[in-house]
């Protein structure tokens, strides 16, 4: 009983660790990243889509995407989308290809987007903490019900904590590489 309750916090917690990753793809460090625009929604025929589906995202410089949609029908579109987003790029279009020039980050902006990491990793943080409770709550009823002792309520709690201790810690290594991505000039 513990121990699937132990698994399923878990799995839970990476969840919650590969969902923050993701989340800090797309912030912007003043080097080209195709995660910057790969979830952008783009208007493709009346449907949200993901641009990666509809275009090749290359970083052909250090400071440049080019976008090359499978459809030339939608380079309108995937502009629409990119100035609609708060990236703050704007496209250049020859026909066949869309480039985003990536400028260089200003101290300010550099020093705001770290504020932003460090609001999401808290975010990481507390849904870590909020499955924790859960596991905690089920395993209190799991005592009450006399399907576990108090001394396996007791244990489990220690392991649980264990485990939360371990995946906020990755998620504040994770925050600390991404601020230093950033504040690197």
């Amino acid at each position: 009983m513990i121990k699937e309750a132990l698994s399923e916090a878990e799995s839970r917690m990476k969840g919650s660790v590969r969902s923050f990753e993701e989340d800090l793809a797309a912030i912007r460090t003043g080097r080209a990243s195709p995660a910057l625009v790969e979830k952008l929604s783009v208007n493709y025929y009346g449907a949200p889509t993901p641009l990666i589906q509809l275009a090749t995202i290359s970083v052909p410089e250090p400071r440049l995407l080019a976008i090359r949609p499978f459809d030339p029908a939608t380079m309108r579109e995937i502009e629409r989308a990119i100035l609609a987003s708060d990236l703050g790029l704007t496209p250049s279009n020859d026909g066949k290809l869309i480039r985003l020039n990536i400028p260089t980050l200003t101290e300010e902006r550099r020093h705001e987007l770290v504020r932003v990491v460090r609001n999401r990793a808290e975010e990481a943080r507390v849904a870590n903490r909020n499955v924790r409770r859960d596991v905690q709550n089920d395993l209190r009823e799991f005592e009450r019900e006399k399907i576990i002792s108090e001394d396996d309520l007791k244990r489990g709690e220690v392991e649980l904590q264990e485990l939360t201790d371990h995946y906020i810690e990755q998620i504040n290594e994770i925050c600390k590489r991404k601020e230093a991505e950033i504040l690197e000039v």
